[in-house]
Order: C-alpha cells, then sequence, then structure tokens
C-alpha cells in the first residue's frame, strides 16, 4: 500500500508492534511516511546478532519494513518474519539475517534497510525506514535509587526508572533523517514501550534536537494500559512527565476513549480522546488510529 502522493508528510518514531501499529495508521492517509525506528534492543535474535556482528539492531526495522509495505499476511512478509527452528539459525527471524547480510556486504546499515526496502517495492517518495542512529548504541537507565541499568532487556524489567539515556550519546542519525523531521506537517510518538522503545529512538541526540526544532505537529499516542514493569502505576500525565524530562514536549496527547475518564492532563498540552483500540482491547487499531491522526492534520 502507498501513501497519497498530496498527503501530509508525517514522521513516526519509537519501535517494536506499537511502531508498527502506527506506520500502518499512518499509511493510510500521508503522502510521505517516514519511520524513525530505535535500534538499541539487544535481546533475542536482534541480541544475538548484534553480539556475533557488531551492527544496530535489525528486529523493530524488520518489523517496520514490513508494516511500510503492508504485507504482513503475504508469503514475502510471513517469510521475513519466519523464524526458524531445529536449524543451526534456531530462533532467528529471516528479516533480521537479511538485513545482517546486506549490512555486512554493503558495510552500510542504512543501505542494508534501503535494499531491502527496494526488495519489498517501497518507493523512498513516499515511504522510508530509518535507524535512529547509524550506528550500534545501547540503551542506558538510571533508576530512582541511583542505580545504572545496562542494556534494553534488562532496562524493560525496571519499575523504577528515573531516566535513560544512548552509549555512547553522540551516535549519529542517518543522512536523510533530520531533514524528514524538520520538513515534516506531523510527527507521531508511540504507542510502545515509553522508555525501551519511544524514547530509546526519541533520545538519540540528532533526533531530540529535530524534534525539538520542528514546526510539526508533535502528537504522542498513549498506551492503552501501564504496562508490568517501566511504566507500572503510570497514567497518561506521568507519560508526558518522562517525556518532557527528556527533552521531548508533545503538542497533543492522543489518549484512548475508555481509558481518558480518570485522566490528569497538563494544561499546556492538548488531549484527544478517541476510540482507538481493537475489540479486544489489547492493541490499538490502526483503521481507528489512522483517522484519529489524519484528523489532526485537516
Amino acid at each position: 500500500m502507498s501513501g497519497r502522493p498530496h498527503g501530509p508528510r508525517v514522521v513516526v518514531v519509537g519501535g517494536g508492534h506499537g511502531l508498527a501499529a502506527t506506520i500502518r495508521a499512518v499509511r493510510r492517509y500521508a503522502g510521505m511516511t517516514t519511520a524513525v525506528v530505535a535500534t538499541a534492543d539487544d535481546g533475542g535474535s536482534t541480541g544475538r546478532l548484534r553480539s556475533a556482528m557488531d551492527m544496530p539492531a535489525p528486529g523493530d526495522v524488520r518489523r517496520c519494513l514490513v508494516a511500510m509495505a503492508g504485507i504482513e499476511q503475504h508469503p514475502l512478509g510471513k517469510a521475513l518474519e519466519y523464524r526458524f527452528t531445529g536449524t543451526d539459525v534456531e530462533g532467528h527471524a529471516l528479516g533480521n539475517l537479511l538485513l545482517a547480510a546486506l549490512g555486512a556486504v554493503t558495510d552500510d546499515f542504512l543501505s542494508a534497510i534501503d535494499e531491502v526496502a527496494r526488495l519489498l517495492g517501497l518507493d523512498p517518495a513516499t515511504a522510508r525506514v530509518l535507524p535512529a542512529t547509524v550506528e550500534p548504541v545501547r540503551l542506558r537507565a538510571r533508576t530512582a535509587t541511583g542505580a545504572e541499568v545496562v542494556g534494553q532487556v534488562a532496562v524493560s524489567t525496571c519499575t523504577d526508572i528515573a531516566s535513560v539515556s544512548l552509549d555512547p550519546p553522540d551516535a549519529k542519525a542517518p543522512d536523510g533523517l533530520v531533514d524528514a523531521v524538520l520538513q515534516a506537517d506531523q510527527v507521531v510518538l508511540g504507542p510502545g514501550s515509553l522508555y525501551t522503545s519511544v524514547l530509546s529512538a526519541a533520545i538519540a541526540a540528532d533526533v531530540r534536537e529535530a524534534i525539538a526544532a520542528t514546526t510539526a505537529e508533535r502528537v504522542y499516542v498513549c498506551n492503552l494500559r501501564a504496562e508490568r514493569a517501566e511504566t507500572r502505576g503510570y497514567d497518561a500525565l506521568r507519560h508526558v512527565e518522562a517525556l518532557q524530562a527528556h527533552g521531548i514536549e508533545p503538542d497533543v496527547v492522543l489518549v484512548h476513549a475508555e481509558v481518558a475518564t480518570d485522566l490528569r492532563v497538563d494544561p499546556g498540552i492538548k488531549t484527544v480522546t478517541a476510540d482507538l483500540a481493537r475489540p479486544h482491547g489489547l492493541a490499538h487499531d490502526s483503521v481507528k488510529l489512522g483517522a484519529a491522526l489524519a484528523a489532526m492534520t485537516r
């Protein structure tokens, strides 16, 4: 599915399943969709490849490429998501291996992503997937007690995160990322794990500075519920305060209507409520989310 050629320019920021849902939503109305993807994951297949090949995390990039192409139910999309069993590559997703191999032969992770995008038929004039950084990074967290936790998987199990940062702190964004954010009509952050997905992508120095400087409306899509660990007990306001503490200032907070009844809001930030969930209530519905986000661009 390609974006409409004359629709708004939209940048989406985050990682994991939440960013994939936002990509599917935004592709319904945007003329140009750029995904800025967290690259600090160190678990599972991604972690094994990073350890062996010293590369940025491929897993969320793979998932976002499939979502951008809209081929989750097609054989190629299923193949890229396929995880091998009973072989020497046990547990690896084919898409991760493809990105790792292309990165090795091109010596350029961004070129590897662009090559997979070309394979999937994505037009760079209407869709682009970009890593938040072009070099490998690790996620670090400081807890409320002052303890330091290193690694995205370890951070995801913390319940008292005070702040997160990337190591190295000056890791550079790929070519085109800053311009995409500065030229955007809308920047969408989330949904997804606040610290290990959304902020993991947004606090990369170039990304954070571009988000601060853009004239685009910055929309934060709240999760449907708090997580068991990293955002246990958080409401929407607590999410926004964490973003602000890391230099990310949303203009609008988009909240699922059923969780908005007891919402504490920042009086300086516009809050929009809408029906955003799938019927089972466990994940965002991309059609509903797309409609709510599109309405903000009119």
